[in-house]
């Protein structure tokens, strides 16, 4: 993330916070992300600098008027006049950042070789939770190479409880190659 998307995404937060907005914001936010993602050639546009920036920021007042809050209209203009909508997505970052701080969030990501079923998400997001004393927001990733078990990580750290995770730590052992 570039220090410019770190100082507009805290900004927005900041704001948002202050007018308690943020979860609001945060869901659009994201919304806007998956938008920007899936219709690239839209985004294109938006960062086209043979536009003015006057035919940009009406664009994007045009396709967002009344979609979402003023104040991120308002910001995608400011980053769309700037001819700095690429980094967006570091901004979302940061304001998602500033927001799990404040609200006693943490993500985690799961890969497993096969879907969790639903029991086994709701066991796995109540053990995080009664582990960190924090909600979990739990995205999940399909890894066929994974055989059995879990590859977690989360706050920074990665655990690994796959059975070639295990195979490793028990090779390592036997080894005396132990990290």
């Amino acid at each position: 993330m570039t220090e410019l998307a770190r100082e507009y995404g805290d900004g927005l937060y900041a704001l948002c916070a202050e007018e308690k907005l943020d979860g609001r914001a945060l869901e659009e936010l994201a919304a806007l992300k998956g938008v920007f993602r899936q219709e690239k050639d839209f985004f294109r546009l938006l960062s086209n600098m043979s536009l003015s920036k006057e035919e940009r920021v009406g664009i994007l007042d045009h396709t967002l008027r009344g979609q979402v809050h003023p104040y991120l209209l308002n910001f995608l203009k400011i980053l769309c006049e700037r001819g700095a909508l690429g980094e967006f997505e570091g901004c979302e970052s940061a304001f998602r950042e500033n927001y799990n701080r404040d609200h006693g969030v943490l993500e985690a990501q799961v890969t497993t070789g096969a879907p969790l079923d639903e029991a086994q998400r709701k066991g796995l997001i109540q053990k995080l939770c009664a582990m960190t004393g924090r909600e979990i927001h739990l995205s999940e990733k399909v890894d066929p190479s994974v055989i059995g078990g879990v590859l977690l990580e989360m706050d920074g750290k990665r655990y690994d409880s796959t059975l070639q995770g295990r195979l490793t730590q028990i090779r390592a052992k036997m080894t005396g190659d132990e990290r």
